[in-house]
């Protein structure tokens, strides 16, 4: 028997290259204008990356789908449309990309937008649309927030969707607000270091990346503000697609909304508040530097009217004591009415 360049590899070169493949292939998944498609049947699931397939895959009653797109192009939003039968005005919202978080309602399909957080140096965010239906969910989001990659949907999807695929919503969207704290956290410190850069010295640069803030968290403020409306209208109205015994679920994503929303007042009154040192300490310092001015102005024009009275009569010769005499005498007193004016100067802390 012939033995091939298969037969040869060892069991660990066999694993290696099975993995190398795999990371390959969620590669090119990850991609731009990248599709994946998740089949749910009686008999198990599948994957597929073709968007032609959702029109037989639809007319199957017994299959449950997620399609998941990375930035995809307005013909594909269109023909997935076309093969889900979704609204045109859903179509046109997703292609434009430029939603505030919101959720409508379209006969028995619901449109959900929320947003996602980074912090790259600064927040930055993520539009995330989100389709539910009876028997799908579809999902668009850009490639830097691929939600393939949060921890709760790292394990098999077809587990979490063979809950339904309002669970499968839940899981994105209690990822999507879970990771909102991790950015909060960030700009606490970072709230932080501003305030003690403040107190020890305050720059221009901190200036301005307290502005900066105060529009991060505005924006922050915008996007999650509507989701927290969303989330209570899922607990409590009656939604289709949504099944009632998952409705405790968004009411736990609800009550972490919440606490975002508290946290992001506090910050804001935070960044507010060191602003507000900030003015103080600058209001300070420039009523400290006007006080040794004058400190200093009362010492050299106390000096300089002693010159130009001097200067200009000669003041009867120095004291009828000729000049050379009457000179010296009226700049040793010059010179000490001008330290006793900068020693009681000193004691009130004027110079």
């Amino acid at each position: 028997m012939v033995k091939t360049n298969d037969d040869l590899r060892s069991p660990s070169e066999a694993a290696a290259e099975a993995q190398a493949d795999r990371e390959s292939a969620e590669t090119a998944a990850n991609e731009p204008g990248s599709v994946r498609i998740v089949v749910l049947r009686p008999s198990g699931t599948t994957e597929t990356t073709n968007p032609e397939e959702l029109h037989t895959l639809v007319a199957d009653p017994d299959v449950t789908l997620w399609i998941d797109c990375i930035d995809p192009s307005p013909i594909v939003v269109r023909s997935i449309a076309s093969h889900l039968g979704l609204h045109p005005l859903i179509a046109e919202d997703i292609t434009e990309r430029n939603q505030r978080a919101k959720i409508e309602t379209f006969d028995d399909t619901v449109h959900i937008v929320l947003f996602a957080l980074a912090y790259r140096g600064e927040v930055q965010l993520e539009e995330i649309d989100i389709v539910l239906g009876g028997r799908f969910l579809l999902s668009v989001h850009a490639q830097s927030c691929d939600i393939r990659a949060m921890a709760t949907l790292r394990i098999e999807p077809g587990s979490i969707l063979r809950r339904g695929p309002d669970y499968l919503f839940y899981m994105i969207a209690d990822a999507v607000v879970d990771g909102y704290f991790p950015v909060l956290d960030r700009l606490a410190d970072e709230i932080d270091d501003l305030q003690d850069q403040v107190v020890a010295s305050g720059s221009e640069w901190t200036l301005e990346r307290l502005f900066a803030l105060k529009r991060e968290l505005l924006a922050i403020r915008r996007a999650t503000s509507p989701a927290r409306e969303i989330f209570n209208q899922l607990t409590n109205r009656e939604v289709p697609s949504i099944d009632s015994a998952h409705i405790v679920y968004f009411r736990d994503v609800y009550d972490h909304l919440i606490r975002v929303t508290d946290e992001l007042d506090n910050y804001r009154e935070l960044v507010a508040g060191t602003l507000d040192i900030y003015l103080t300490i600058v209001n300070n310092n420039l009523s400290r530097i006007m006080k040794r001015l004058t400190g200093v102005t009362v010492i050299v024009a106390g000096v300089g009217a002693i010159a130009g009275i001097f200067g200009m009569s000669e003041a009867s010769l120095a004291f009828s004591g000729g000049e050379a005499a009457g000179f010296w005498l009226v700049t040793a007193g010059t010179i000490a009415l001008a330290a006793a004016a900068a020693v009681v100067l000193r004691r009130i802390d004027w110079i």
